[in-house]
């Protein structure tokens, strides 16, 4: 495999990928859909975990809270480091690592061992994602940039339906530890050719930029992140939108279960496959149509981002609104379908206004920012599940979603196309 084989010169995007980076792409997608089985099947097993470990509400929320707080200070870190060395051994390593913690977990005897389990993870499944985005986006020219980290990112909701309605029904069947020894070995057999595959891929981007961010004082650095108010806009704007989603991640399922009188099993199924699959139809349009816009409009992301927080917010309160499960899948369908356009297109938006040498850093500061806040959605809806409820959670997240969508309006209408000619430039 040669380097031109998985790159492109932004400034001749060819009118389709090359097959070595459509081979790139599925095998990121693979990893990443194990990232996702591993960490939503907990969420399914949440009544088992009550009953067996005696675990608190409380101490549910922090399951996903720890998690992804950790995950979120890992982020950063993670995104310089897929800036400096090598993104193949930082996308394998990570993969090892989470798998072997999804194994431990299977023996876990108490809370706080589940609590500190998801710490690990947190910290190993942190170096993934800037990776495979960065590594992702070098292999495809701008216009198809969207589509492509739309399509890798189906890999989040396949993993997610996967992850939960396999965790639910071994809980079901009171074998929620043979779950996590299960996931756990398949991805360690995974990255097997996983490794061999990446070791023949040369990181063409990332080489001809390392040097470039090598030479980056830490000052320079920041300036060019957070010397964008497009970039600061989106730093607020995510983790508004992932708080949403983590709050349904982390206890839609539950809220089913008691609220309709489900099995872990039915709960996880209808809290995951409405919305996913009508996520994954979001994701892909919006990665298509973004594409297209582009073609007429640099900042047609940013615009697909603030339609997107638009059209979430009533839904998202529907779902907790919802007299009916038939009425909340449908209010959950049409919450998948506007969140993917925003999943497809928030770090393409972002790559529109910060330096080229700078995409896996400024990935891993819009996953602080989002792991920060969204760990608050997973562990208040442990926390006020009893006083202001899953419901009322979601009610006020709907207003902050018409809110961020408003400034990021705003802030598109008057700094992107400054901070987009900056960022070209330096590059």
């Amino acid at each position: 495999m040669t380097k031109s084989a998985i790159s492109r010169d932004a400034s001749s995007p060819p009118a389709r990928a090359s097959g070595a980076a459509t081979l790139l792409l599925a095998f990121m997608w693979g990893a990443y859909f194990l990232n996702y089985c591993d960490r939503q099947a907990v969420f399914a097993m949440f009544p088992a975990l009550k009953a067996e470990l005696a675990m608190s509400d409380a101490q549910l929320g922090y399951v996903g809270a720890v998690f992804l707080w950790v995950y979120a200070l890992g982020c950063p870190l993670a995104g310089v480091l897929g800036d400096r060395i090598s993104k193949r051994l930082l996308a394998v390593g990570s993969l090892v690592v989470w798998s072997l913690v999804t194994l431990a977990t299977g023996w876990a005897r108490s809370g706080t061992d589940i609590l500190a389990l998801r710490g690990a993870m947190g910290i190993s499944e942190s170096l993934f994602m800037p990776t495979a985005i960065a590594l992702t986006a070098n292999a495809h020219p701008p216009a198809l940039r969207s589509r492509a980290i739309a399509i890798l990112t189906t890999a989040q909701i396949a993993g997610t339906v996967a992850g939960s309605v396999f965790g639910g029904r071994m809980a079901d069947a009171g074998q929620w530890r043979s779950a996590f020894f299960m996931l756990g070995i398949l991805g360690v057999a995974y990255a097997v050719p996983y490794f061999l595959f990446l070791r023949g891929v040369r990181e063409t981007p990332a080489e001809a930029t390392s040097a470039a961010f090598s030479a980056r004082a830490p000052s320079s650095l920041g300036r060019s992140l957070f010397g964008a108010p497009s970039f600061l806009v989106l730093c607020a704007a995510f983790p508004c939108f992932v708080f949403g989603l983590w709050l349904i991640y982390g206890w839609l399922p539950t809220f089913l279960h008691d609220k309709f009188a489900l099995s872990q099993a039915d709960a996880a199924w209808n809290a995951s496959v409405y919305l996913q699959s009508m996520t994954a139809v979001g994701l892909l349009g919006g990665g298509f149509l973004s594409d297209w816009l582009y073609r007429r409009s640099t900042a047609a992301r940013q615009w697909v981002l603030v339609v997107s927080l638009l059209c979430s917010a009533p839904s998202l309160y529907l779902i907790g609104a919802g007299v009916t499960l038939p009425a909340t899948r449908l209010a959950a369908a049409a919450f998948g379908l506007s969140s993917g356009l925003f999943m497809g297109n928030i770090f393409a938006a972002g790559f529109e206004v910060v330096p080229a040498d700078l995409r896996a850093t400024a990935v891993g500061v819009l996953n602080l920012f989002g792991g920060l806040v969204s760990g608050f959605g997973a562990l208040f809806g442990g926390m006020w599940k009893q006083s202001i409820g899953i419901d009322g959670l979601l009610a006020a997240t709907a207003l902050a979603y018409v809110a961020a969508g408003l400034v990021l309006a705003a802030a598109t209408l008057l700094c992107f196309q400054r901070d987009h000619a900056r960022a070209t430039a330096e590059a």
